[in-house]
């Protein structure tokens, strides 16, 4: 499979549709934690961020029962802040997969938890385009519950953990990113939440 823009839609078409045989595939496949993040992360972690920011400029949001559009400048600054740490938050799961598969008898190869933190989140990057209507960005949530699925079948071909401890892994996993995407959640909350405030009523 070569480099570009099909190999990226091939990839993320395969995980979608038929994931068990793709994480075969994906679990011996050479490749690098630089090469993964690079050419399938950051194209596809900008999905959500664009179509929010498309969606608020043109439906705007609704933040304590009112209704506006925020500026150009916040809706950007919201967008690019999102996407960064969209991407840090890639490289905390691949370190946490990697520092706990040795404890659920899986291997420690930070090449391999990459593979399985990128892939396993296709499902939610895809479904970051529901933002662009805000009435319906919700579904983006189901689209990342399919990821844990998508996770918890990659757990066992990528980072050798074995088929009965795999359940166990994803739970513990899973409570371990919340905590981290809870951190990176206030970072984000201070750096735009002051932008996104509704704007000032005046009493005349």
């Amino acid at each position: 499979m070569s480099n570009g823009s099909a190999s990226l839609i091939a990839r993320a078409k395969a995980m979608i549709l038929q994931p068990k045989s793709e994480w075969q595939i994906v679990a011996t496949e050479p490749d690098s934690a630089q090469g993964i993040f690079m050419r399938y992360v950051v194209p596809l972690a900008a999905i959500g961020p664009i179509a929010g920011f498309i969606g608020m400029q043109v439906f705007g949001i609704q933040l304590f029962g009112v209704s506006f559009k925020p500026s150009l400048m916040a809706g950007l600054t919201q967008a690019i802040v999102g996407y960064l740490l969209a991407l840090v938050s890639v490289g905390v799961v691949t370190f946490i997969i990697d520092a706990l598969a040795p404890s659920f008898g899986g291997t420690s190869d930070r090449t391999q938890a990459m593979k399985l933190a990128a892939y396993a989140g296709t499902a939610g990057y895809l479904g970051g385009i529901f933002g662009i209507v805000p009435a319906i960005a919700a579904l983006g949530l189901l689209a990342s519950l399919y990821g844990l699925y998508l996770l918890y079948l990659g757990v066992t071909p990528v980072m050798k953990v074995p088929q009965d401890r795999a359940v166990v892994f994803v739970l513990i996993l899973i409570v371990a990113a919340i905590a981290a995407y809870f951190v990176i959640g206030l970072i984000t909350a201070a750096i735009t939440g002051p932008m996104m405030a509704p704007p000032a009523v005046t009493v005349g």
